[in-house]
């Protein structure tokens, strides 16, 4: 007889051995991994493709759709979740606007795969706005 604690802390009997038996990959179930937590990584990842932000700008911020099981893995055919990333940025200008957008999308996509193990079928980068870059000693607001 084997003897296991349980919740209430009360030992339970079990009798019969245990043993593992072996479950085929696609019956062992999913985690499921929420649409914010995916949405809070790809903003991470596109903070850290920016770099240093003007202080006036908000953070980057991303709007995440997962779709469930619309794939199956080649090793094993689990099922896995492919995300849809929309991120909304403020940049610095001038800037290379589209250099600094397809930095966000590969990192985000990078990012995605390694820290929640999940494909990225597409990243739409909106900007929302734009920050003038201050030259030294230029005058604040409208001149004439």
């Amino acid at each position: 007889m084997t003897s296991v604690s349980s919740e209430n802390g009360r030992a339970v009997e079990l009798r019969g051995p245990l043993t593992a038996t072996a479950v085929a990959p696609g019956d062992r179930g999913a985690t499921r991994i929420a649409d914010r937590v995916v949405a809070k990584v790809a903003g991470q990842a596109a903070r850290e493709a920016l770099g240093e932000l003007p202080t006036e700008a908000e953070p980057p911020y991303a709007t995440v759709v997962v779709l469930p099981h619309s794939r199956l893995r080649s090793s094993g055919g689990t099922p896995t979740e492919v995300a849809r990333v929309r991120m909304h940025l403020e940049l610095d200008y001038p800037c290379d606007i589209g250099a600094r957008c397809r930095e966000v999308r590969q990192q985000v996509v990078e990012r995605v795969v390694a820290l929640v193990g999940m494909e990225v079928s597409e990243v739409t980068v909106q900007v929302e706005r734009l920050h003038p870059a201050q030259a030294h000693g230029a005058a604040q607001g409208r001149t004439r």
